[in-house]
């Protein structure tokens, strides 16, 4: 079981450096995230059934911990006055700078809306997301378009 785990961390650890890379504004605080979710991952491992995607499930774990760890935590962010933010053209994501300033801005938003943002930007479809997160498809679709806007917002009028 013990290789079986590792060998399913080492194919995905992509999945939970994401989530850590939404949730946590530096390197000590993103190790230790990455630490916490692997150990509820493995905690969990022994009752992984096979129902759903491996991705899907571990999306899940990993969400559900970040979130979790947040409000145990009541992390305090930088207030968005603080942050010089640019126009970015969301049909123009390949740049590192434009890359950067949406993961400041994402840092804004909630829990749930981080979480949905984050499977989105995997191109995860709304009935897998909705998988993950607990809702429905309806609702992520959504959720989904006032995040948008909500982004769109921030990013054209905070300079």
């Amino acid at each position: 079981m013990q290789q079986a785990f590792l060998q399913t961390i080492n194919q995905h650890q992509g999945i939970i450096h994401k989530v850590c890379r939404i949730y946590c504004n530096n390197q000590d605080d993103h190790n230790d995230l990455f630490q916490e979710i692997t150990l509820q991952l493995w905690k969990a491992f022994p009752s992984f059934r096979s129902e759903a995607k491996i991705s899907t499930w571990m999306y899940r774990i990993a969400l559900n911990t970040a979130i979790s760890g947040i409000r145990k935590k009541k992390i305090q962010t930088t207030a968005l006055e603080n942050i010089n933010f640019q126009p970015v053209d969301f049909n123009d994501t390949s740049t590192e700078d434009n890359m950067l300033l949406l993961y400041k801005a994402i840092a804004y938003l909630s829990d749930v809306e981080k979480s949905i943002v984050l499977l989105y930007l995997e191109d995860k479809p709304y009935d897998e997301i909705a998988e993950i997160t607990g809702i429905t498809a309806n609702y992520v679709a959504v959720k989904m378009n006032r995040i948008k806007e909500k982004l769109r917002t921030l990013l054209k009028t905070v300079q």
